[in-house]
């Protein structure tokens, strides 16, 4: 029964019960048709014979009468009218007892009641030859003897014929009795049958009934108004109410519906949960970007600055160079003009303290340019991590952010290369500022010391040369820098609105599930993370690139060790 079908066990009811109806109306007819019958052969047999029977006694009654009456009257009017009685009775009697006889041979009727016909058809027969005898001598006056063969002849005949029928009456009413008590007995079978039928049916139908009831209520597991109810507030978000389930019961819809609802709560309360955080997440993010977009901005101003600077210090640089080509020409007509030694000494000392000078500035711009550059890695490598916090929407970004740091590490290369040179460069002034003062005391040995000269200011202008194309790939790297800043600047604010979106979203998702209603209504959001609270409580300072030219340069060691500790002190703070 369980693996059936509601669909079948109505099927499978219904039939039964019009299987029971059409037998019980099957009985029913073939019952009406056993009666039928037996009314119909009591009709047409018993009743037919029976009627016939009585038709030949009639004619019999009323020839015997005629016959009597016939003796008995003188008056010839009568006499006629006697004999005709005699005759048309004679003639009903003859009739009716041929079909009497017809009736007797027809299917069905018994041998007793043939045997009273043919008797009383052998006695009508010896009866009426002798009623006939009577009446010719009634009508030939003889009367005495029509009287003597009357009393003789015919009244044994007629009280033997009159006996027959009687016989035949009583059989009848016998047999007309006996088809009734089978039609009462047929009747009384017929409704017990009908009657045992119908409570047989009206058992298998409550029987049916039940099980059916008791199958969709097990398989329902309650009321179907209970379940409605159940539904309706499942689908109103109400996850707080109870269903009562038995213990036994794990497949009916109650119980389905039980276990969807502590589905849907753990699955609600979990997103629930994860929306607030993801919320909060999100409003970090906002925050985060808008932090950052600060700070994009504040770096495209100071490599605005620092390209300003920058343009300051290839300009130097050239005059440095043509300076040193200028040198180098000196450096060559020197020996023609020995005897002004001294005033050449003194221009040439008084440029070497402007080239040293000048070393010394470009040491400082270096050194700005080795902090911008450190400062630049440390923000593309926080940008890279913010990057990859944002995950999927944050990879075009951290993409960005690793050409970026890449550019600054060049530019770190770069800088540290022309401090090495300038550092040379300044070494070698030096070494000519001495060789310029010894020269003004020791004039014998101008010759040599101008070719010493000569050769150095060539070492000046090919470094002055390398100092120049070095300072013009810086000048492009901080262009290139440059543009790079101002595409994260617009990267930053895709990525502010982005999160503001996705913020938005979560706020959405907040109260799309703040719909539904769990036995935990409250969830507790979750705390801020610490590193993104001091991210968006303490924001990075950049340092304008006009006052980083006017700072001395420091020495290499402690410089390294600074680098060391604003580093660390960033990774803390980022």
């Amino acid at each position: 029964m369980d693996k059936l079908t509601v669909r079948k066990q109505l099927t499978l009811a219904f039939g039964l019960l019009v299987f029971l109806l059409i037998g019980i109306s099957i009985l029913s007819i073939r019952s009406f048709s056993n009666s039928n019958a037996s009314f119909e052969q009591y009709v047409t047999g018993i009743t037919a014979r029976a009627n016939t029977a009585h038709r030949v006694r009639n004619a019999i009654d009323m020839r015997a009468v005629a016959a009597r009456n016939l003796v008995l009257l003188t008056k010839p009017e009568e006499l006629d009218i006697e004999h005709k009685h005699i005759l048309q009775a004679h003639a009903n009697v003859a009739k009716n007892m041929q079909h009497l006889l017809q009736l007797a041979q027809q299917p069905g009727v018994s041998d007793e009641v043939r045997v009273i016909i043919n008797k009383i058809d052998n006695i009508e027969k010896r009866y009426a030859p002798v009623a006939l005898g009577i009446v010719d001598l009634a009508l030939q006056k003889k009367t005495e003897l029509a009287i003597i063969k009357m009393n003789e002849e015919c009244r044994p005949l007629l009280a033997a014929l009159v006996a027959a029928t009687d016989e035949y009456f009583t059989l009848t009413d016998q047999r007309s009795a006996l088809i009734l008590e089978e039609d009462d007995a047929q009747y009384l079978l017929n409704r017990n049958i009908l009657i045992g039928a119908s409570v047989l049916s009206i058992v298998l139908a409550a029987l049916a009934g039940w099980l059916i009831t008791r199958h969709l209520l097990r398989a329902l597991g309650a009321e179907p108004r209970q379940l409605c109810d159940a539904v309706s507030l499942l689908a109103g978000g109400d996850l707080t109410g109870k269903l009562s389930v038995a213990a036994n019961d794990s497949v009916s819809v109650l119980s389905a519906l039980q276990r969807m609802q502590v589905s849907l709560t753990s699955v609600v309360s979990s997103v629930r949960q994860d929306s607030d955080t993801v919320a909060l997440a999100a409003e970090e993010i906002s925050t985060g970007n808008n932090d950052l977009s600060t700070r994009t901005e504040q770096q495209a101003s100071s490599l605005e600055e620092t390209a300003s600077s920058m343009e300051e210090l290839t300009s130097t640089v050239r005059k440095n160079a043509d300076n040193a080509r200028e040198a180098n020409v000196l450096a060559t007509t020197a020996s023609d003009v020995a005897s002004k030694g001294g005033a050449v000494v003194g221009q040439v000392m008084g440029t070497m303290d402007l080239i040293s000078e000048s070393s010394r500035k470009i040491v400082d711009i270096i050194s700005v340019i080795d902090g911008i550059a450190f400062q630049t890695n440390i923000l593309a490598l926080n940008a890279a991590v913010e990057a990859a916090r944002a995950g999927e929407q944050g990879r075009g970004f951290a993409v960005v952010a690793s050409e970026v740091r890449g550019l600054a590490q060049r530019s770190a290369s770069a800088a540290k290369e022309i401090k090495t040179l300038i550092d040379d460069s300044v070494s070698r002034v030096d070494a000519g500022s001495r060789l310029a003062a010894q020269a003004g005391t020791t004039m014998s040995e101008v010759v040599a010391s101008v070719a010493r000269v000569s050769n150095i200011i060539a070492e000046i202008t090919m470094a002055s040369q390398e100092q120049s194309a070095g300072i013009e790939q810086i000048n492009q790297a901080v262009a290139q820098m440059d543009g790079v800043t101002q595409q994260n600047a617009a990267l930053v604010e895709e990525a502010a609105a982005a999160a503001e979106s996705l913020r938005n979203q979560a706020s959405n998702l907040v109260q799309t599930v703040s719909i539904f209603k769990t036995q935990d209504r409250q969830v507790v959001a979750p705390a801020r993370t610490t590193a993104a609270a001091r991210a968006s409580a303490k924001p990075l300072r950049m340092v304008p690139a006009s006052n980083t030219v006017k700072r001395q340069a420091a020495p290499a060691k402690p410089r390294a060790v600074q680098a060391q500790a604003v580093t660390a002190g960033d990774w803390e703070e980022f």
